[in-house]
């Protein structure tokens, strides 16, 4: 059964990031809240995290990843940025936004997409998110919490609970946190190409 969180949305309890983390530590598997949405999250290095996620939400190896970060510094480590990128993503961050790029040897060769070698980037506005990152000290590879045949992700943390129970290890839950997921611009090909509409306004990368 998962461990349950029940977390302050903005000032989060430290204990309880304290026990999270170290239930990512172990290579645990967690589901919590973001700017958009609930999202799934593991250790880059863990072995099992990215085959549990895929196999919850059905995905394929071509799936984009996204690996949440705390700032842009941690941010630029994981992916080949240019001067145009660089400042709008910069100007953008922290937000809805999940961004594809080119993945630096940062990333382990089989999280990053098996042809394009690209990988997606994300810096969240929610204060969970930010201390849970803090205190990890290390980014989380992460992915939407939609699952097969919903046409919209989970938002409640009970609900995601007894959904998921016996397939994540741990659920926090901060209040509610929305519907919609990030909105999605690739920009591995040089220039913004927006994929997916979400919560963030497209129309800067349009």
């Amino acid at each position: 059964m998962a461990k349950f969180f029940d977390v302050h949305p903005v000032n989060p309890q430290p204990r309880s990031i304290a026990q999270v983390v170290a239930i990512l530590r172990d290579g645990g598997l967690i589901a919590y809240p973001t700017d958009s949405c609930y999202a799934l999250g593991c250790l880059m290095d863990s072995h099992t995290g990215a085959d549990r996620i895929r196999a919850i939400r059905h995905l394929d190896e071509r799936h984009h990843f996204t690996i949440v970060c705390a700032d842009f510094a941690q941010l630029g480590q994981l992916v080949h940025l240019d001067n145009a990128p660089f400042r709008a993503i910069k100007a953008a961050t922290p937000g809805p936004y999940t961004f594809i790029l080119p993945a630096t040897k940062e990333v382990p060769r089989r999280l990053a997409h098996p042809k394009k070698k690209t990988i997606g980037v994300r810096i969240p506005d929610h204060p969970l998110v930010q201390a849970l990152l803090r205190e990890l000290g290390e980014p989380l590879l992460s992915s939407t919490l939609l699952l097969p045949g919903a046409e919209e992700p989970l938002t409640e943390g009970w609900l995601v609970k007894e959904e998921l129970d016996h397939l994540v290890d741990a659920v926090i839950d901060a209040g509610d946190c929305g519907t919609e997921p990030t909105t999605v611009v690739d920009w591995s090909e040089g220039a913004p190409d927006v994929v997916r509409v979400g919560a963030g306004d497209p129309s800067r990368f349009e």
